[in-house]
C-alpha cells in the first residue's frame, strides 16, 4: 500500500480521498498543518506527499523530501506557482489536477458578478432585519455590456460562453489563443481599454504577476468591475484600493487574495485581522470577497480526489504521467514527457 502525507487537510477532503484511496490501495495520513520548512518532517515514512495551493513547496522542502526518499508530490489543485518546479526537476515528480471542475469556478465567477451588480448581498442582509427599502440597491443590466476575459483555458472559455448566454459582448486575450474556439481575441491593452467588466482566468506566472496594477487600471474604463477567481497575485492590492478610492474601479469581486496563505481556509472570527490591506478591502461596500471557494462543489471535490489518486497510481505503476509538470514543459523538446511519458 502507498502511504501519503496529506497536508492542509480539511473535513471535506476526506470522503473522496478515502473512497478512491481504498479502491486503489493508497492510504492517506491527513494532517491539518500546511507543508512548509517547519512541518516537512511530518512526511517522514511516507511514500509521497499530497499538497494544496497554500503549501510552501520551496527548494528546501523539496530537498528534505528527496532525502526522505520521496519521489512524488501529488498536487490536488491546478496551479503550481507555490512549487519550485526547477528545484524538483530530476528529483521529485510534480503531478497536478489540471481541470477538476472548470464549470464550478466559472459559475462561481458569474455568481459573484451577479451578486455585486444586483446588490444581492446587501439586500439579503437588509431583509433579515426587516428592512425592505430599495434605496441604494440600484444595479445594472449585464446584457449588452463588454466583458474582457483574461485567459482562455477551460475555465476562461466556460465563463466566456456563460457571458455570451447573458447577451454580453465578450472579448478575450491570451498569449496562446485557441484558434478553433469561437472567441473574439484582442490585445491585452484593447481588453483593458474596452471592457466594462474584466475577469481573470490565467495562471500566476512571472509574466502575469500583478497584471492588474496602477498602469493597467489607468487604461481601463471609469467604473470598471474587476473579478478574480484565479490567483491572488494577479492583482496588486494596493493599486486596486487606489482604483476603488478614485472611483476608477466601481467594484471588485475577489475569491483569491495575494496574501491569503495565512488566512484563507481558516476561522479567524474571534481574532483581530492583522492584514491591514485585506481589512481595508473588506471594509469597502463595493468589494465582495469569498475565501477561495470557487472550486468547492461536491462534483469538483470528487473529481479532484479521483484524478489525484489516478496520478499516484500511474506514478507507482510506471505509467505515463499525463498531468506531470516541470519547468521545461513549455520548452520542447527539452522536456521528455511527450517522448517518454514523464518529464524526466
Amino acid at each position: 500500500m502507498c502511504r501519503f502525507a496529506f497536508f492542509d487537510a480539511k473535513p471535506y477532503d476526506r470522503t473522496g480521498f478515502e473512497k478512491y484511496g481504498d479502491m486503489h490501495n493508497v492510504s492517506f495520513k491527513f494532517l491539518e498543518t500546511r507543508l512548509s520548512e517547519d512541518t516537512v518532517g511530518l512526511a517522514e515514512g511516507a511514500d509521497g506527499v499530497c499538497a494544496f495551493v497554500n503549501d510552501d513547496v520551496n527548494a528546501s522542502v523539496i530537498e528534505r523530501l528527496y532525502k526522505m526518499g520521496i519521489r512524488i508530490i501529488a498536487l490536488r489543485c491546478a496551479g503550481f506557482n507555490n512549487v519550485d518546479v526547477k528545484a524538483a526537476y530530476g528529483k521529485i515528480h510534480i503531478l497536478r489536477v489540471p481541470a477538476y471542475s472548470p464549470h464550478a469556478v466559472a459559475e462561481h465567477t458569474m455568481a459573484m458578478l451577479l451578486t455585486s451588480v444586483r446588490r444581492i448581498h446587501k439586500a439579503y442582509n437588509r431583509t433579515r432585519e426587516f428592512n425592505f427599502s430599495l434605496n441604494g440597491l440600484i444595479g445594472f443590466d449585464l446584457y449588452g455590456k463588454t466583458v474582457g476575459v483574461v485567459g482562455t483555458g477551460k475555465i476562461g472559455r466556460i465563463f466566456y460562453d456563460i457571458c455570451r448566454g447573458f447577451g454580453m459582448n465578450a472579448i478575450a486575450c491570451d498569449p496562446y489563443p485557441d484558434g478553433a474556439a469561437n472567441i473574439k481575441y484582442v490585445t491585452q491593452d484593447e481588453l483593458f481599454c474596452g471592457s466594462d467588466i474584466i475577469s481573470l482566468h490565467c495562471p500566476l506566472t512571472a509574466e502575469t504577476d500583478h497584471i492588474i496594477n496602477r498602469e493597467s487600471i489607468a487604461k481601463m474604463k471609469k467604473g470598471v468591475i474587476i473579478v478574480n477567481t484565479s490567483r491572488g497575485g494577479l492583482i496588486d492590492s494596493d493599486a486596486l484600493i487606489d482604483g476603488i478610492k478614485t472611483k476608477k474601479v466601481s467594484a471588485a469581486c475577489l475569491d483569491v487574495y495575494e496574501e491569503e496563505s495565512d488566512l484563507f481556509f481558516e476561522d479567524f472570527s474571534g481574532h483581530i485581522l492583522q492584514d491591514d490591506t485585506l481589512a481595508r478591502l473588506l471594509s469597502m461596500p463595493n468589494v465582495l470577497i469569498t475565501s477561495h471557494q470557487a472550486f468547492l462543489t461536491e462534483d469538483a471535490l470528487d473529481s479532484i480526489a479521483q484524478v489525484t489518486v489516478k496520478n499516484i497510481v500511474d506514478f507507482f505503476e510506471g505509467g505515463d504521467l499525463e498531468n506531470e509538470v516541470c519547468y521545461r514543459c513549455d520548452k520542447q523538446p527539452q522536456c521528455k514527457k511527450q517522448r517518454a511519458g514523464r518529464c524526466f
